[in-house]
């Protein structure tokens, strides 16, 4: 026997959680496009279509505020923000490459320092997430060790079943909590056939292979091929679930301001701009190359993990047309010739 939910139990679910002020957040239509926003209502919910922008925004704001300074008679006022106001959350219908890339991120932003505005938004939110049932050309999960069922960085996982239901598997003890919460939305029962995955993403890749060229190939024309194409825009790092550069800057004038975290991105021409004027990445090629290393590299050799989820959102959203799936399948083939 299973645990299962009816998709109107899951809408249901929904009503509830936003009735006892919980702040939902789940792929919704806005406009053309699917984002990942507020839910008032369970109706706002939109299934099986991959939203635009990731979910990485809800524990990493685009920009935050971590201060506010005052002067008064001569003295200056410093004020943390409250973190205690951050809302309990429910991030709901993430798919396995949006919800395993908090678990990603928890290892830098709880590394030397504990980045707690972060670390807060992730103890008071709770993943739902689900199965993917469908892939487009520029998904390549399956070649960074994830997969279509993966359940890794869920609390609560859905599987969609042929009819509509869903079969429910609680991962984490916060996932437990929300079905005891609201038993009755829940029933036991056989679990059907799962929905199939309609296939057509990229096979998998020999990371540990990736890594070892990686290692030995820092100069490389390779580099110098990708910069004469990309224009360092930064979509790609804006729009990744699991990029994490941030700048953090001072807004106002002596007497007030705010002290606010902005996301920043590799690629942009001055994000290693020294005062003195010297950028030890000073073209093109070198901020690509320190991409790819950064998330096939540098970030397993600190932690253990790849920096990336496979969810293909920065190859749909390049302006010209640059496709890291190619790149790594490029690196792999270079790899395995010797």
């Amino acid at each position: 026997m299973s645990l299962l939910i009816t998709e109107t139990n899951l809408r249901s679910l929904v009503d509830a959680l936003v009735k006892d002020a919980t702040l939902v957040v789940g792929p919704k239509l806005s406009g053309s496009v699917v984002l990942y926003q507020p839910l008032a209502a369970g109706d706002d919910l939109t299934l099986d279509e991959l939203p635009r922008r990731s979910a990485k925004e809800l524990y990493f704001p685009v920009c935050e505020d971590i201060l506010t300074y005052k002067r008064e008679n001569g003295k200056l006022e410093v004020r943390d923000i409250d973190r205690s106001r951050f809302p309990e959350t429910v991030l709901i219908g993430a798919p396995p490459c949006d919800a395993g890339s908090p678990s990603i991120l928890d290892a830098v932003f709880s590394w030397d320092y504990n980045d707690e505005f972060y670390l807060e938004r992730r103890r008071k939110s709770t993943i739902m997430g689900i199965a993917c049932t469908k892939g487009d050309d520029a998904c390549f999960c399956t070649a960074v060790g994830l997969a279509p069922d993966a359940k890794g960085g869920s609390d609560l996982f859905l599987t969609p079943l042929v009819g509509g239901s869903f079969r429910c598997e609680p991962v984490t003890e916060k996932g437990q909590a929300l079905i005891d919460k609201h038993a009755g939305l829940f029933s036991e029962g056989a679990a059907g056939e799962a929905v199939a995955f309609a296939d057509q993403s990229t096979g998998k890749l020999d990371l540990p292979k990736i890594k070892e060229w990686l290692n030995g190939h820092f100069e490389d024309p390779l580099w110098e091929s990708i910069a004469d194409i990309c224009v360092g825009c930064g979509a790609c790092a804006f729009i990744c679930p699991a990029c994490h550069c941030f700048d953090i800057n001072d807004e106002g004038n002596p007497d007030s301001g705010t002290r606010r975290k902005h996301w920043d991105a590799c690629g942009f021409s001055k994000f290693t701009n020294h005062a003195s004027g010297h950028n030890p990445r000073d073209i093109q090629n070198k901020r690509y190359r320190n991409r790819i290393m950064h998330k096939f590299k540098y970030y397993d050799d600190k932690f253990g993990k790849t920096l990336c989820t496979g969810c293909g959102r920065c190859i749909r959203a390049c302006p010209v047309g640059i496709d890291i799936a190619e790149i790594l399948d490029t690196i792999n083939k270079k790899a395995e010739q010797g």
